[in-house]
């Protein structure tokens, strides 16, 4: 006690300790659906999940209380003329760009999807996911980012790199 005591003047010395913050609540279908309905009063429910908008972007978020997962999804278009390289390039940006969101296809459809276990989501996981998730869409076909820092240690840094060069070389001829 006397330690742990010791501990917080020294951290709080340093400016480093914070006040203990209220933990949330467990996310439930219900809890979740207020904050949805926070970001998109529009939103809409449907089955076990919403239907909302972020931006023009359309997005359906989907819980399995049972299974104790949500996946929020945006649809990007058709999957079945991808090619070695689109896939190639997906998996590359799953690895260090699109951080918590992921390329994915499903029954024939290329989506950006963000899952999470529900009961352990938080507001701000959900909020950031949500974002990374309809980032990933956005930027499909050029940046394939979820939009935050990149993780690092992969492949989009540099592919990204000669992306602003070429357009730099074009630049010059302006």
């Amino acid at each position: 006690m006397i330690r742990l005591a010791l501990l917080m003047i020294f951290l709080a010395g340093r400016g480093i300790a914070q006040e203990a913050a209220e933990p949330e609540p467990p996310m439930t279908y219900e809890r979740l659906g207020k904050i949805i309905f926070a970001l998109d009063p529009e939103a809409q429910p449907f089955g076990p999940g919403f239907e909302l908008k972020v931006g023009e972007v359309t997005v359906l978020v989907v819980t399995d209380t049972n299974a104790d997962r949500m996946r929020a999804m945006v649809a990007i278009g058709d999957a079945t003329d991808l090619s070695p390289a689109d896939l190639q390039r997906m998996m590359q940006a799953n690895f260090d760009s699109t951080l918590d969101a992921r390329y994915a296809i499903a029954n024939g459809t290329l989506w950006a999807a963000y899952i999470h276990p529900l009961s352990r989501l938080d507001k701000n996981q959900l909020i950031s996911g949500l974002a990374q998730t309809v980032n990933a869409a956005r930027t499909y076909g050029t940046l394939y980012s979820g939009g935050a820092a990149e993780f690092g240690g992969g492949d989009s840094q540099d592919l990204q790199r000669e992306l602003i060069e070429d357009l730099l070389k074009k630049g010059e001829e302006i």
